[in-house]
């Protein structure tokens, strides 16, 4: 029988269980019921929803079209193993993991089991979309049957592995390969190298740099994109930008990824002359840019106050043929409503519509509203009704961009309708959702319930192993944000230690807001 949860949250406390760092807050109470769980529509979620009506039956949860229809096991005892295997594969490149696994659970049922090119697709898939647990658990089952895992299988383990943060576990997937005579190629020290970027480990950065020049891997330019990035994060733009001169005098060319790289480290320390001329320079050269450069391009010129030559930008990006990505429009209306522009905004709204971004422009004016101009899609529902009525397919990332300026607004409840929306439209809110509704509470001051979604997300991953979605290392640094934020600063040290406890490796950002939190501690007692 399926489980639902019904929350009934009291208080918060943190200590340790057993000698280990454990986060505990007041348990939610569990009934069993035959509903499938869903804690955004729970009557008795942790959420105050006031005033904040109901979805209505347009949102009503339908089934998601297939481009065909897997066949029960249990209907049809002429299927063999090569025939699920195959419709397995096909899951998978439909993106329908769930119905992947019901089919192999039915498979195991019959005595049968994947072949190898099915076990590679499945593992890669649930590692794409950080099911991490799964994809390892059915990789050890894979090995255990005797298969023989190639190198680009783990390279794609690693990377969902990476993706979440679990670096002991990554450390310990690279110790198998060795041990099984699989050799790391360049594609795997790219792949740590990306992460140690992204959390802000110098040393451990440069020290797979120089393993890759030891073994004999060429420095492309992705790896030195990656240097570019390390140093700009750590505060050395200018060392950031002598290493064009080490491209140059090693004769690789200049690509999007190097560019992108220099011209982000330029705008965010506020050199942005020289970021508009590395920017003519790549044209010249013929590297065209792509949606990356020009939304870098578009963010720092409008976050400096130029909103004028961030509007050309965003024209000439239009007339290149590159339409515009839903996030940036955040990034502009939040500079420019609060200073406000609102006439600007009306620019770039009247900019895409004369170019006939309808989609786009119908995603912006519905932003534009949320951000107060208007006040007409303060609902959530209303709001997507509205993107509906002009045409739009609203996708994920959509929804995503809705969420998060509502929860930039500090509209919470908002927040959380878009996200029963999703549920009700068949997309199931992911991690990166979940983080985000965190970081909305924290922001709002409510860090009670930015700790009742934490909880939810670990519980739901106990009750409902097989969804694979739990807690990463962003939900612990936005988790530690909100307690900062709500001034709790005994607890940042043990949200930090339940971090390292559950596998997540901290980043830059973790370590720098333990210190912050250890030395506000410290002059509280002195």
């Amino acid at each position: 029988m399926d489980m639902q949860s019904v929350f009934c949250f009291t208080q918060i406390s943190l200590s340790y269980n057993h000698g280990n760092p454990f986060l505990r807050i007041s348990r939610a109470t569990v009934t069993q019921c035959s509903k499938k769980p869903n804690f955004l529509n729970s009557p008795n979620r942790w959420v105050r929803n006031k005033g904040v009506k109901e979805v209505g039956s347009e949102f009503d949860s339908k089934s998601k079209p297939m481009l065909f229809k897997s066949p029960d096991i249990g209907e049809n005892e002429e299927l063999s193993s090569n025939l699920c295997s195959q419709l397995i594969c096909e899951c998978c490149k439909e993106g329908d993991l769930d119905r992947a696994m019901s089919l192999l659970a039915q498979m195991e049922a019959k005595g049968f089991h994947l072949s190898s090119t099915s076990y590679t697709c499945l593992i890669e898939a649930l590692g794409n979309v950080g099911r991490t647990s799964e994809a390892d658990m059915l990789f050890k089952e894979m090995i255990c049957y005797g298969y023989k895992p190639k190198l680009n299988l783990y390279n794609s383990l690693l990377r969902g592995f990476l993706k979440k943060g679990l670096l002991g576990l990554a450390n310990r997937l690279l110790q198998e390969m060795d041990d099984s005579g699989i050799w790391s190629s360049q594609e795997t020290y790219q792949i740590f190298l990306d992460y140690y970027v992204g959390a802000g480990r110098l040393e451990d950065t440069w020290s797979t740099i120089n393993e890759m020049k030891q073994k004999g891997f060429p420095l492309n330019s992705f790896v030195y994109s990656k240097v570019v990035g390390i140093y700009r994060d750590n505060g050395m733009w200018k060392k950031a930008i002598e290493i064009l001169e080490e491209i140059r005098e090693r004769g690789i060319s200049l690509d999007t990824h190097i560019c992108n790289s220099i011209i982000d480290t330029f705008g965010k320390y506020g050199e942005l002359d020289e970021a508009l001329k590395l920017f003519k320079k790549m044209q010249k050269e013929g590297v065209r840019p792509n949606i990356v450069t020009w939304n870098s391009l578009i963010k720092w010129h409008c976050k400096e106050g130029d909103f004028m030559k961030a509007f050309h930008l965003f024209t000439d990006m239009q007339e290149q043929g590159l339409y515009p990505d839903p996030k940036i429009f955040v990034t502009i209306i939040s500079c420019l409503g609060e200073q406000g522009k609102w006439d600007i905004i009306k620019k770039y709204f009247e900019s895409m519509k004369v170019r006939g971004n309808k989609e786009y422009g119908a995603v912006y004016a519905v932003l534009v509203d949320i951000y107060g101009q208007y006040g007409k899609f303060q609902n959530a529902g209303e709001c997507v009704q509205a993107l509906k009525s002009e045409g739009v397919l609203v996708s994920p990332s959509i929804f995503c961009v809705l969420a998060n300026a509502y929860a930039q607004q500090g509209l919470c409840e908002q927040a959380i309708k878009v996200l029963q929306i999703m549920e009700a439209e068949g997309i199931e809110p992911n991690i990166v959702m979940l983080n985000m509704l965190i970081n909305a509470f924290g922001n709002a001051g409510r860090y009670m319930e930015a700790m009742s979604v934490y909880h939810h997300i670990k519980e739901s991953y106990c009750y409902n192993f097989m969804k694979g979605v739990s807690p990463d290392v962003v939900t612990y640094t936005t988790l530690m944000k909100a307690f900062i934020r709500a001034k709790k600063f005994n607890e940042v040290p043990m949200i930090y230690k339940e971090m390292e406890y559950d596998g997540c490796t901290p980043d830059r950002k973790a370590r720098q807001m333990l210190q912050v939190a250890l030395a506000v501690l410290e002059r509280r007692n002195s």
